[in-house]
């Protein structure tokens, strides 16, 4: 067993090898604190035939013991992965991939399991070291190690790797992944910061990333790993030359066509022409000659850019295409918009519920319920395909999450609009960033439903195109720029910061002036997009969508809660069945009343007062006879509020037997005239109307204690 500790940002990490999963190619136990997280690495020995990517899968698991829990569910074990386990899984894989051989054809698995969980450290940055680490000391070719940290600003200061607490006082939080000499992802959410903010947020966590890497160096020199042979592809010199012959200037009369089917049809020809031309003498080179001519249109494409200053579809590199933004496109939703940008087009609707409609999340922090939430939908038509619809990919779930997390720190506090939010983008068109036209497309939604958005946010998707001297940074870059360029760079905010982002390099060395200049560029793009939203909606509707179900809100006394929600949730159901409201009652004695119906609202909410007040000395009330007896009557005047009614305060006659003068169920006017030293509740119909005239109040013999009871063990009785 071979063991490593080093003191990172006031923290002790530590990295053990040889002890647990020794069959593995690689596998690596990380911990900080409590939390230890196991990253395991296996590659195959034969490559997968008809390949031609790199056939990379990483899965990172949250065991729930780790942290004393039981899963929910009916199966109570670890299911499909969670959307969180979704994004720790594409933040590994993402960091990965790019180090890995591009022709590494085999099947290669990393494994990253949650072991223990002290629920402050977090294990999702742990979980890349160890995957980092468990690479680099396999027999798998890896260009690592790398390493990521989360950054959180508090009070001004940086905090690398904040616990779960710290994030709550932040204003930023990002991770930061990358090499020993340059920076290869960032991801993250902030509060309005500047990009000055945002880049000393990078360059504090570059530092922190050096030390992690200095500490899996240490732990590769020690094992000393034999490395397997990289794949090396044999070339057919003549075959190429040919290609490249049939495709001579072909390629770039095919990239001066603008239109994005156009062109791939005109690529597709060419290709079905030179397979045509070649099989006889080369049989089955189709693949081999989609790679050649998939290899000069990147050339093609890049060197136009360098040189010209000219993009595939003919635009400047900072110009953004033609933006539309139209609202209330459905007549029956809350809210929905329809956003396009050139050939990417979102429809966006939002939806408003109560807090039942929240989303019950099971993690190993526990249990909480999510009020809002963006879900987006990739379907294969909106760029021209046909592909078999297997539930929701990976990528569709960080898309939305990325859009989630743009207009999140824009939308009401919980307490001023207690309503679950939830947003659906479903892509109608891509070329470009679909997941920024969510942005757009969901805050337009959301001030058409009339939610009370603080600002509005847009977003753009940034390019780069380099060759080591020149480059050349392109605002809202196409799918191809993405494909063949250097950087996806994606930045949304409002006109006073940046609320999220998300960058991958492509490249080694991306220098922060560089990245400052992507930033400024993406700011005068954002600016310019959202300007153009604002012709379609500038401001948040006055009221909410007629659609949409009205909320009625009532603060009462906690102590209260148990007699509205009665034994066995008897009092809460019978209001909801009597009133057909949806209602929620929160710990803090916040009563929810959800419905269409005003009228309807207004008399649950009555109900509940009734049920809360406190009975007023003086007060006129409806009541209701429940039990009558000899020496009087008892009724109930508010829910769960009974008082008596005495013989002598039935009437302003001599009453000679109350059943002569009352039933049961009988609707009465009481006047509540006493509430004695005991509590008991004194009641009078009579004095609810004035004493007839000349009458004389007769006199009383002492009232008998009501409460009293014979004793069976009294002298008296004995007698």
């Amino acid at each position: 067993m071979i063991t490593k500790e080093k003191t990172i940002a006031g923290k002790t990490v530590r990295l053990e090898t040889g002890r647990i999963a020794k069959q593995a190619d690689g596998s690596v136990l990380a911990s900080v604190g409590d939390t230890m997280v196991l990253a395991t690495v296996v590659s195959s020995k034969s490559v997968r035939e008809g390949t031609d990517f790199v056939p990379l899968s990483v899965e990172f698991r949250e065991k729930f013991y780790s942290s004393g829990k039981i899963p929910g569910g009916f199966l109570r074990r670890e299911a499909r992965l969670s959307d969180r386990e979704i994004l720790s899984s594409r933040v590994i894989d993402r960091q990965l991939r790019p180090l890995l051989p591009k022709n590494w054809y085999y099947e290669t698995q990393v494994i990253v399991s949650v072991l223990s969980y002290d629920g402050e450290n977090q294990p999702d940055m742990l979980g890349t070291v160890a995957a980092s680490a468990a690479l680099s000391i396999s027999n798998i070719p890896f260009e690592g190690p790398i390493a990521s940290v989360r950054v959180a600003r508090i009070e001004g200061e940086y905090v690398i790797n904040p616990t779960y607490a710290q994030l709550l006082e932040s204003d930023l939080e990002i991770v930061v992944a990358g090499s020993k000499d340059s920076i290869v992802m960032v991801e993250g959410e902030t509060k309005e910061v500047s990009e000055d903010v945002f880049l000393g947020a990078v360059k504090a966590a570059h530092e922190a990333i050096i030390e992690f890497i200095a500490m899996q160096d240490e732990l590769v020199a020690e094992i000393n790993p034999v490395k397997r042979e990289k794949p090396v592809e044999e070339e057919n010199e003549v075959f190429n030359a040919a290609v490249v012959k049939m495709v001579g200037k072909k390629m770039i009369d095919i990239l001066s066509i603008t239109m994005k089917q156009e062109r791939g049809d005109a690529e597709d020809k060419l290709v079905a022409e030179i397979i045509e031309a070649l099989e006889e003498e080369y049989p089955e080179c189709e693949n081999d000659v989609k790679n050649i001519v998939h290899d000069i249109h990147k050339e093609e494409i890049r060197k136009k850019i360098l040189k010209k200053g000219v993009r595939v579809d003919g635009r400047k590199t900072n110009e953004i295409r033609k933006i539309t933004a139209e609202v209330s496109v459905l007549p029956r939703v809350h809210g929905s918009s329809l956003f396009t940008r050139g050939e990417t087009q979102a429809l966006v609707v939002t939806t408003l519920g109560s807090s039942r409609d929240a989303q019950l999340l099971d993690s190993i922090d526990g249990k909480e319920d999510k009020v809002y939430m963006l879900q987006y939908n990739f379907p294969p038509f909106c760029t021209g395909e046909a592909k078999m619809i297997r539930g929701v990919s990976r990528r569709e779930v960080g898309h939305g999450n990325l859009a989630e997390r743009s207009l999140k720190p824009v939308l009401p506090a919980v307490e001023d609009f207690p309503y679950t939010i939830r947003i659906v983008s479903d892509i109608m068109e891509s070329n470009g960033s679909s997941s920024m036209a969510s942005v757009c497309g969901g805050c337009l939604s959301l001030m058409d439903a009339g939610v009370p958005l603080k600002k509005m946010v847009s977003g753009i998707a940034m390019g780069l195109i380099t060759d080591g001297e020149k480059f050349a940074v392109l605002s809202d870059i196409l799918g191809e720029e993405d494909h063949y360029g250097d950087m996806d760079f994606k930045v949304t905010g409002t006109e006073d910061g940046i609320t999220a982002i998300q960058m991958d390099l492509k490249i080694q060395g991306l220098s922060f002036d560089l990245m400052k200049t992507a930033l400024e560029q993406a700011k005068e793009g954002r600016l310019h997009i959202m300007n153009e939203m604002k012709k379609g909606l500038d401001t948040p509707r006055a009221e909410l969508s007629k659609w949409a179900p009205r909320m009625s809100t009532l603060k009462i006394d906690t102590e209260k809660i148990g007699a509205v929600i009665g034994p066995s949730g008897k009092v809460i159901k019978e209001i909801v069945a009597k009133t057909g409201v949806e209602m929620d009652i929160d710990q803090d004695g916040t009563v929810k009343i959800f419905t269409m119906d005003a009228a309807k609202a207004e008399e649950a909410l009555n109900w509940v007062k009734a049920l809360v007040a406190e009975p007023e000395v003086g007060k006129v009330y409806d009541a209701r006879i429940t039990r009558l007896m000899d020496f009087g009557a008892f009724a109930e005047f508010m829910p769960g509020k009974e008082g008596l009614i005495h013989i002598s305060e039935i009437a302003w006659e001599r009453t000679n037997a109350v059943s002569d003068v009352l039933k049961e169920n009988q609707a009465v006017k009481v006047l509540l005239f006493e509430k004695d030293s005991q509590g008991r509740l004194n009641l009078s119909i009579k004095r609810t109307t004035d004493a007839p005239e000349g009458y004389v109040e007769p006199e009383r013999k002492p009232r008998p204690d009501r409460d009293r009871r014979p004793n069976n063990n009294s002298r008296d009785r004995r007698r």
